[in-house]
């Protein structure tokens, strides 16, 4: 039977970093991929400063430097619509090289640029894996509220969040389904099936229907929760005010983004 691990990326450890108020997390993680974007290309020492506080909270948090290197390899791929901008970038070209009827140039200005956006991109997401390994679901949506993000948005993300499980949970009922429902080849090596386009229209028809029957329970979950009083504000008691212990690692954790900023912007 087909396994799927899929679960919530929330780490329950007990780390300094898992004892920080919720609002101080997301108000740094948001500063240093604000900080990240507004670096200008080429700020390698930047670069490197940010990557340090990535890694050291990271080392603090109990997640480890490797498990966040690992999930944050999930950047990389998307990184490479911006790979056009080395062959395209004005300035002098490295090397040229043929492509069939054409000639490409690489250019050291494109490299840079390319470069930089990897590694902000990288380091961004390096953050947003320990922000949600040690903030549970519940108390970002709570601290996204206390910071002045708009109740409409709060609740997509709580909902989205909620029915990405759902989809989730029905595509491993219809994959269960459909594995009762078949019979092993008894020729070893041999497939269960037609042809490629045959098992192109079966997924699609299970996408399809994937689709609508995730549309109808999540409807049906949501009237039940409007039935029970459900608005979409995040409810709980007053949030304490920060203490000290919130506030140094706070106003630490700007400081070392507004120097990085400077630095970048500097040399």
């Amino acid at each position: 039977m087909t396994h799927f691990h899929f679960h919530d990326p929330y780490q329950p450890l007990d780390s300094p970093v898992h004892r920080l108020d919720p609002r101080v997390k997301l108000v740094l993680a948001l500063g240093f991929i604000l900080t990240a974007t507004l670096l200008p290309a080429g700020a390698w020492l930047s670069y490197a400063l940010m990557g340090a506080a990535a890694w050291t909270g990271a080392h603090l948090s109990g997640l480890g430097i490797r498990r966040v290197l690992r999930r944050s390899l999930l950047a990389l791929p998307f990184v490479l619509a911006a790979l056009p901008v080395i062959f395209t970038a004005p300035g002098p070209s490295w090397f040229t090289f043929p492509l069939g009827p054409w000639q490409v140039s690489v250019r050291g200005e494109g490299v840079i640029r390319f470069l930089s956006v990897l590694l902000k991109s990288w380091l961004s997401m390096q953050i947003a894996v320990i922000l949600v390994g040690t903030t549970a679901f519940p108390d970002l949506l709570t601290a996204m509220r206390a910071i002045g993000v708009p109740r409409f948005l709060v609740m997509t993300f709580g909902l989205m969040w909620r029915y990405l499980f759902l989809l989730v949970d029905e595509a491993l009922r219809m994959l269960r389904a459909r594995e009762a429902r078949s019979v092993a080849p008894e020729i070893p090596g041999r497939r269960v099936g037609g042809t490629l386009a045959w098992r192109a229209r079966v997924t699609g028809q299970m996408v399809g229907t994937l689709f609508l029957r995730t549309l109808e329970r999540g409807e049906r979950i949501y009237m039940a929760m409007v039935a029970r009083g459900y608005d979409g504000e995040v409810r709980m008691l007053s949030m304490p005010s920060l203490s000290y212990r919130d506030l140094a690692p706070l106003i630490g954790g700007l400081l070392v983004l507004l120097g990085a900023l400077l630095l970048g912007w500097m040399f």
